[in-house]
């Protein structure tokens, strides 16, 4: 008897399912979603079907919350510069490098130039890939040599940028238009071996305004990443690679550059903001910036500048320099023994809520 009951239920069983499946599939009276279905009504709803969307956060980057804080001097203006004056400016959210570029992570970029291969697989992105010319690339490695009088410089000069050795220390003789051009590869690089729906953006230099903002770490005034005012800590260790005192490079316990992870981070979770290699920022240098910029967002372009900001001090400077509101230059073109970069993105979504959770992408 169930044998039988089965006989003649299944028939009906399958139909129903049938129509279910194609009710699914828009058929049978289903005329889709709500927002088609006023859509056809004459509606505007938007373009339907569009997913959300949450930018992930990059390999080695740290988010930088927005925040309002004083850029400009934190202590006295040794050098009566006026260089440096104080204003109230507001930061939006953004993502920054923990560590300044490596020299490994620069020669990846050169690798990609040599063998032509700036996309790993079939390109996601629909921005064109960018031209290069591998010898305009190149780091300076001389600089270890030409940039100091009598001085034996060699050894660096044949391995610093070569040898495994120094993988993981900040790549130098880079001038401003090459650390330029590594995020115009790092960008493309990025976005056209992932599966994304969306690009992302693009990777720079971070602005003037927002590297003092990251540098002080959370903290509306500092006079140092730490805080301050002093460059030692309960220990008696040094905070940063610097020059201590005449003559004396070794106390920090580098003679020359430090690995870009040595010494303790900041509140944002950045290592090396003050030492180790000054770093390339996005703006051109004019003494008087401070005063010229607005409060929001803060950037001074001007393309027919030649001097672009570098900032906080390196492994060949003195303290001074290291102050989160010191304020130097070199010329765009310049390669030399202490200048590196890191990079930053803007992030895109809801000003002063920021929610990063993952690395991992949405999906086509």
């Amino acid at each position: 008897m169930f044998k039988k009951m089965n006989r003649r239920f299944f028939p009906l069983i399958s139909g129903l399912l049938i129509m279910t499946l194609l009710q699914g599939c828009g058929l049978f009276g289903n005329k889709g979603t709500s927002s088609e279905k006023l859509n056809r009504r004459g509606e505007v709803t938007g373009v339907p079907k569009r997913s959300g969307w949450q930018q992930a956060l990059p390999f080695e980057m740290a988010p930088v919350k927005a925040g309002t804080f004083w850029i400009g001097q934190a202590d006295e203006d040794i050098a009566l510069s006026m260089a440096s004056m104080n204003k109230q400016v507001t930061i939006s959210e953004f993502f920054m490098d923990k560590y300044e570029v490596s020299n490994n992570k620069y020669r990846q970029f050169l690798d990609a130039v040599r063998m032509g291969e700036l996309a790993l697989g079939t390109p996601t992105t629909q921005a064109e890939a960018p031209d290069f010319v591998l010898e305009e690339l190149l780091p300076d490695t001389t600089v270890w040599s030409t940039s100091f009088t009598h001085h034996y410089g060699d050894p660096l000069m044949e391995y610093y940028f070569d040898h495994p050795a120094f993988d993981d220390y900040p790549v130098v003789g880079i001038s401003w238009d090459q650390a330029k051009k590594f995020c115009e590869w790092k960008s493309y690089h990025m976005n056209a071996n992932d599966e994304s729906e969306f690009d992302m953006p693009k990777f720079r230099l971070p602005f003037e305004a927002e590297w003092e903002y990251a540098a002080k770490g959370g903290k509306e005034i500092a006079k140092y990443p730490w805080g301050g005012p002093y460059l030692k800590n309960r220990r008696g260790c040094l905070m940063a690679n610097f020059k201590p005192g005449r003559g004396n490079y070794i106390d920090d316990g580098f003679a020359y550059t430090a690995p870009v992870d040595a010494f303790a981070p900041n509140g944002f979770g950045l290592y090396n903001m003050a030492g180790n290699v000054s770093e390339w920022v996005e703006d051109a240098y004019n003494p008087a910036a401070n005063a010229l910029i607005w409060d929001m967002n803060p950037t001074f372009k001007d393309t027919t500048e030649t001097r672009k900001v570098v900032r906080g001090g390196s492994w060949k400077d003195v303290a001074h320099f290291l102050e989160t509101s010191a304020r130097n230059y070199e010329y765009q073109y310049v390669q030399t023994a202490h200048i590196g970069f890191r990079t930053a993105m803007t992030y895109i979504g809801r000003s002063g809520s920021m929610e990063v959770k993952s690395n991992k992408r949405s999906r086509r």
